[in-house]
């Protein structure tokens, strides 16, 4: 009998009707698979209810951790609830699927390569994977507009009801360290967030002014302090695994059509563990 693989993927963008199709094609390869799911799922929650139903009836257990599109007040979703609240929503959600998320304990992978502690992370961005040159959070963002690249969270994903965006991220950073610190020391985990840990990933980014809407320096030494066999994250669209410190970083993201027509063929279902012979990879920038 073949054993359970822990599988990852993240960005799959339901609203698009490919992505759909390509969720629906999704299955597990043993009755013990886990899936981690790392983020941006949809925009409107009942696309994310649909989706995680979907899977969570596939795999032995989904782990999801939110991007910042399930986290957009979209003007069209009846479920109108900002920040905070939608977050939580959200966890009632993922809850009532048997669908782990950040503010449950974490599950313990015992399959091949575990045992590992999978730790599914909610720690935003703070705007300080800033534009080469720029000296605060404020000029950062005047060159990003000054250059038309600014992410659609600045009119979607609102933070009540913290002041900013950033001051949720610390308040999620202080949070989160609480909780991996409680991680029991023998063992390794796998951390999952939908924005990597660390700003190198975003040096291919087409636009370097997108960054800092990437994640926070806060976390850069995280894989190390918390002992991760392998850290798993989207948001990027750039599918492709890199080296930090020796640790594996996973980008496990599906994309938009348009990204991921022209790539060659391949299975969007990334093996976490046990941990795959050929870890390289690469991909386009956005």
């Amino acid at each position: 009998m073949p054993k359970g693989r822990l599988l990852a993927v993240s960005d799959l963008h339901v609203a698009y009707d490919e992505n759909r199709a390509l969720v629906e094609r999704l299955r597990p390869g043993t009755d013990e698979d886990w899936l981690v799911v790392a983020g941006d799922v949809a925009e409107k929650f009942a696309d994310v209810e649909r989706t995680l139903r979907l899977l969570s009836e596939r795999f032995a257990k989904v782990i999801w951790a939110p991007g910042n599109h399930e986290l957009w007040t979209h003007p069209q979703d009846p479920v109108g609830l900002r920040g905070e609240k939608r977050y939580l929503r959200l966890v009632e959600l993922c809850r009532s699927l048997g669908v782990d998320t950040p503010e449950d304990p974490y599950p313990v992978w015992r399959g091949e390569g575990g045992p590992v502690a999978v730790a599914p992370l909610f720690v935003l961005y703070d705007y300080s994977f800033r534009v080469p040159g720029a000296h605060s959070k404020e000029e950062s963002l005047r060159l990003a507009y000054e250059s038309g690249v600014v992410c659609a969270d600045e009119h979607f994903l609102h933070s009540d009801p913290y002041p900013s965006r950033d001051a949720w991220c610390r308040a999620r950073v202080a949070y989160t360290e609480r909780r991996l610190g409680e991680v029991d020391p023998a063992l390794r985990t796998v951390l999952v967030n939908h924005f990597p840990l660390v700003r190198e990933p975003t040096a291919i980014l087409r636009y370097p002014e997108f960054a800092q809407w990437c994640g926070t320096e806060l976390t850069a030494d995280w894989h190390v302090r918390h002992r991760a066999a392998a850290v798993v994250y989207g948001h990027l669209h750039i599918p492709r695994v890199t080296r930090h410190d020796g640790v594996r970083f996973e980008e496990v993201s599906v994309g938009y059509p348009r990204e991921w027509r022209p790539r060659p063929p391949r299975d969007p279902l990334r093996v976490i563990l046990p941990q795959p012979r050929q870890t390289a990879g690469g991909g386009t920038g956005r």
